[in-house]
C-alpha cells in the first residue's frame, strides 16, 4: 500500500493560501519527503517566524530564490506571491534590482520567468514606470548619492570620489548605477531595497564582507535584530543551513544581543 504523507493542519492550510485547490505531484511520487519538507517550510518556520507579515515573507522569499538560482522555484512561487499580498511592480523592483547583485548572466532566466507568471495572471506589461532619475550622469549621481547616505549614513556623500587609483570608476557605477539607477526607484522603499539586498547576498553565499555592510543598512533602515534573524530562519527551506549560518554569524557581528 502507497505510503501518504501526514501533513499538519498548520502546513495544509499555509499551502491552500499559496495555491488554492492544487496538490503536488509530490504527494503521488515522493510523499516521505513532501511530508517532512511542507511540514517543516510551510508549517513549523511560518509558526516559529511571526514577526513577518506574508507580504513581507514572500519578497525575501523570490529575493533569496534570485540568490540561490532557484529558477524553477521561483516560476512556481511567483503566483503564490502574487496571491499573498506582494504586488506585480514591487517583485518586477525585486528582480530588476537583483542584476546589481547577481549580474544579468544570472538574473536573465527571472525576467523571462516573472513577465511569463503576469502575462498568465492576466497582468497588462509593460508595468508602470517607476524611475525617479534621468539617464543623465548628473541626475543619477545625485540621486544615487542621496540614496547612499539615506541607507549607510553622510559618511557616504564622498564615496564617489573615494575610489582607489586604476579603480575610481567601479565607486562612480556604484552611485550612477546601483544606486542612482535603481535604488532611487519607487515601487519599494529604500528599508525593502535594503532587506531584498541582504536576502540576495546571503542566499549566494561568499559574499560575507558585503552582507556585513548590507545589516548594517538594514540596521540604519530601522531593523531589529530580532527581525534580522526572523528573515534568515524564514529563509532556510530555500538555501539551507550552511548558508544560513554564515547569515547569522554576520547579523551577530553587526547587531549582537544586547
Amino acid at each position: 500500500m502507497a505510503y501518504t504523507a501526514q501533513l499538519t493542519d498548520a502546513a495544509r492550510a499555509y499551502h491552500e493560501q499559496m495555491f488554492p485547490g492544487y496538490q503536488s505531484d509530490f504527494l503521488r511520487t515522493d510523499p516521505e519527503f513532501i511530508e517532512r519538507f511542507d511540514n517543516f517550510a510551510f508549517g513549523e518556520v511560518i509558526a516559529d517566524t511571526p514577526e513577518l507579515d506574508d507580504r513581507t515573507r514572500f519578497m525575501c522569499w523570490m529575493a533569496t530564490l534570485l540568490g540561490c538560482q532557484g529558477i524553477d522555484e521561483f516560476r512556481c512561487m511567483a503566483p503564490a506571491a502574487l496571491r499573498m499580498g506582494l504586488e506585480p511592480v514591487a517583485l518586477r523592483e525585486i528582480v530588476y534590482q537583483a542584476v546589481d547583485y547577481l549580474g544579468i548572466g544570472r538574473v536573465f532566466p527571472f525576467i523571462k520567468a516573472m513577465n511569463e507568471c503576469f502575462e498568465a495572471a492576466g497582468i497588462e506589461l509593460p508595468l508602470p514606470e517607476q524611475a525617479t532619475t534621468d539617464p543623465t550622469d548628473e541626475s543619477r549621481r545625485a540621486g544615487g548619492t542621496e540614496a547612499q547616505c539615506a541607507a549607510f549614513g553622510e559618511g557616504m556623500r564622498n564615496f564617489y570620489d573615494a575610489g582607489a587609483h586604476g579603480r575610481e570608476h567601479i565607486n562612480h557605477w556604484l552611485v550612477k548605477n546601483c544606486f542612482g539607477d535603481f535604488y532611487t526607484r519607487t515601487g519599494l522603499t529604500m528599508a525593502e531595497r535594503e532587506l531584498i539586498t541582504f536576502c540576495f547576498i546571503a542566499a549566494q553565499g561568499g559574499c560575507e564582507s558585503q552582507l556585513r555592510s548590507h545589516t548594517n543598512g538594514n540596521k540604519n533602515c530601522g531593523r531589529s535584530r530580532a527581525f534580522m534573524i526572523a528573515v534568515v530562519s524564514s529563509n532556510l527551506p530555500f538555501i539551507g543551513y550552511p548558508r544560513t549560518l554564515n547569515a547569522l554569524a554576520i547579523v551577530d557581528e553587526v547587531m549582537p544581543e544586547e
